[in-house]
């Protein structure tokens, strides 16, 4: 049958940025912030514009859905909402964009396209083996989300709020960004650090081969690689031709586009040597002045990621300049006391870091199977007893 004629379609709609809110506001990439209002419930997501056309993202609540997305639902019992969901991720939407300055997938265009339906019975049991992947998931993701606020609060409770221990000792001294403890220093990123640079230009006609992979702005995440499955590469040849700059671990990279401008990855060991794009910036330590995980630490708090947005320029794209973030300023603290605060919370950040990797082979194998399933190449009732508790 036709996509039409078994689910509804309805556009998103604009919204002011940046508003806060009790509802998720959906755009081609995800949740993008919150809003008082909401305009749908229950639905599915398409990216309709840009990089993420043809994403697809499933909301069970109340919802806002930017101008840059569609909206579908069930128009009856024929698709259960879940398998919804699954059936489009697997669809691969955007191979059905047009557009000529950029990807662009339409109403009229999805409306058109023939499908199978499983019956409604195994759709919900191949539900039911999925979304036990995706429990899985969400479960390490709430983890994720708990380590990595403990070690916010803890920089915070030390480096902000100065209730470091033996605090009540030290005398607090004026500075440019007001009492820091004696000892302290305030001083700006291209003082304490061996160099602040920008990433490599290369073009379409110099990548190939399998040597360095070229990490896109994509990739940087707040505190977390980003596996886009975009994998871009460059031979021995073209690096030393065109003098890159190789990423190692201790490398911070610095998304200078798009939102949230300035995020930042502590780079960690891959399975690949690496290179990343001119719009990132490459941060390098002076160990004996800055610990790169107190620095990564500090640079994702949300305070310092909305004065690099502050100062965010451009006509077309908002974007922050690699001079810019050199002269940012931080209150900087005796390397001793980096080093302290580090080995309290470089174990949580660890854990963070394997149970990421462990979301990354649950998602494989979900993604492995999904097209399986779907297909009936694969006997639900044999794999309902492997994965029966």
């Amino acid at each position: 049958m036709r996509l039409g004629d078994v689910i509804r379609f309805a556009n998103g709609k604009a919204i002011k940025p940046g508003g806060g809110g009790r509802y998720p506001v959906y755009g081609s990439n995800g949740i993008i912030g919150q809003s008082d209002e909401f305009r749908h419930e229950n639905g599915v997501i398409i990216g309709r514009v840009g990089a993420y056309c043809g994403s697809v993202v499933y909301c069970p609540g109340k919802f806002w859905a930017s101008d840059n997305t569609l909206v579908v639902f069930p128009i009856s019992d024929a698709f259960d909402i879940k398998f919804l969901y699954y059936f489009l991720h697997n669809a691969k939407l955007s191979r059905y964009a047009g557009g000529a300055a950029q990807p662009l997938v339409t109403q009229t265009v999805l409306k058109q396209v023939t499908v199978d339906v499983p019956p409604l019975p195994m759709q919900r049991r191949i539900v039911a083996i999925l979304s036990a992947y995706d429990d899985l998931i969400e479960n390490n993701l709430r983890r994720i989300k708990i380590l990595e606020e403990m070690a916010h609060a803890l920089y915070r409770e030390w480096f902000v709020h100065f209730h470091f221990p033996g605090n009540e000792k030290v005398q607090m001294l004026e500075s440019p960004m007001g009492p820091i403890p004696r000892g302290w220093k305030v001083s700006r990123l291209d003082e304490v650090s061996r160099s602040v640079q920008d990433g490599d230009w290369i073009e379409t006609k110099d990548q190939g081969g399998n040597d360095y992979r070229l990490l896109q702005i994509s990739n940087i995440g707040v505190g977390e690689f980003i596996e886009t499955g975009n994998y871009r590469f460059i031979t021995q040849e073209a690096f030393d031709r065109l003098h890159c700059t190789e990423i190692t671990p201790g490398d911070i990279l610095v998304a200078r586009m798009p939102t949230p401008i300035g995020r930042a990855w502590l780079a960690t060991t891959m399975a690949w040597r690496m290179i990343t794009a001119v719009d990132v910036a490459i941060i390098r330590m002076e160990p004996d002045v800055l610990n790169p995980i107190f620095l990564a630490q500090a640079w994702n708090e949300l305070f310092n990621l909305q004065r690099i947005a502050a100062q965010a320029s451009g006509t077309t794209r908002l974007r922050i300049t690699r001079r810019e973030l050199a002269a940012l300023e931080f209150v900087i603290p005796p390397i001793l006391f980096q080093d302290r605060f580090v080995a309290l919370i470089e174990p949580k950040l660890n854990l963070a870091m394997v149970l990421r990797t462990k979301n990354d082979n649950l998602g494989q194998t979900r993604d492995l199977l999904l097209p399986r399933l779907i297909s009936g190449s694969v006997q639900l009732g044999n794999l309902e007893k492997v994965l029966a508790p």
